[in-house]
């Protein structure tokens, strides 16, 4: 086989197991309640010499993710019970897997307690403020999680690369944000910084599959094209942050991201061990009796309103 071939092989291989990735996806919200019933139908008969590899390893994903989920469930109500604060921070480059760990993250966690933060670009009046402003209003109050997709770390990466900030405002920053960070840990918040690492060639191909997908070219922004121009000032401008801001207080984590799901299990797993959670005991659940009232007629609604049945 010629090189070009087998690059050609290895390139369609890829292909597959990325739309591979993104029919699992969809399967996993089909995961509920009744989940784990599913998932061991789904592996019964199958063993270790059973069935391919491929599939094999999907269930392995499944499971432990489901298992993961159901840890972060008990974490979500010890973080109730105890009052707990707690930031969770997401950094990384363009489609490094940042969403995807977030979505599983919050996938069966309560919305009011476990909530995601993901500001647009500033508008003028937020340019004039303190740099730190506009992230304040989503800090947590007690018994709340809340997960940063990107955060105040704009300010020295892509702020800082596109040019969207002065050297002087990057050199303020590193001096606030340790400063800032240690306040919030004084404060009583549980403070924790993941950064998603892939590599150069990597991103190139989510991009690529971005771009011949329909349904994903909405992630592909002008500023996604230009980080790739951009690898190397991002490398520079990461490698910068690391060293200002990776502090005892607030360390960084760095998720090894080019295998997506196992960057997921490995960031959910590696998120429950930072907390010394116990499951909370809860009062069995006792349905009340159905109140019947017999001179009670229901009145028929307008057909007109109804939302027509067309599957």
């Amino acid at each position: 086989m010629t090189d070009d071939a087998e690059d050609d092989r290895l390139r369609a291989q890829r292909v597959r197991a990325a739309r591979q990735d993104d029919f699992d996806e969809e399967f996993e919200l089909e995961l509920n309640d009744d989940g784990d019933d599913h998932l061991a139908r789904m592996l019964a008969g199958l063993s270790e010499t059973e069935g391919d590899q491929e599939t094999l390893e999907r269930h392995r994903y499944f499971k432990a993710l489901f298992d993961l989920q159901a840890e972060l469930v008990k974490l979500q109500d010890w973080v109730v019970h105890q009052g707990l604060k707690v930031i969770v921070l997401f950094e990384g480059r363009d489609a490094a897997g940042k969403g995807g760990a977030i979505k599983r993250i919050t996938q069966r966690l309560n919305p009011r307690v476990c909530r995601v933060v993901a500001l647009p670009a500033p508008n003028e009046r937020e340019r004039t403020q303190w740099y730190f402003q506009r992230y304040t209003p989503h800090l947590p109050a007690a018994g709340e999680i809340v997960l940063f997709d990107r955060s105040w770390y704009n300010r020295a990466g892509v702020e800082r690369v596109m040019g969207f900030c002065s050297e002087e405002d990057v050199a303020e920053f590193f001096r606030s944000v340790p400063e800032f960070e240690r306040m919030l840990v004084r404060s009583g918040i549980v403070l924790i910084k993941y950064w998603f690492s892939i590599t150069d060639d990597e991103q190139h191909f989510r991009f690529e599959m971005r771009a011949n997908d329909p349904i994903k070219q909405w992630k592909l922004s002008p500023m996604d094209l230009e980080s790739r121009r951009r690898w190397e000032d991002y490398t520079r401008a990461k490698e910068d942050m690391f060293q200002h801001t990776h502090i005892p207080e607030a360390p960084w984590w760095v998720v090894e991201a080019v295998d997506k799901k196992r960057a997921r299990l490995n960031c959910i797993h590696h998120l429950l061990s930072q907390f010394h959670y116990a499951e909370v005991p809860h009062a069995q659940i006792v349905f009340p009796e159905r109140v019947h009232h017999p001179d009670y007629v229901r009145h028929p609604l307008p057909p007109e309103i109804f939302v027509p049945e067309v599957y």
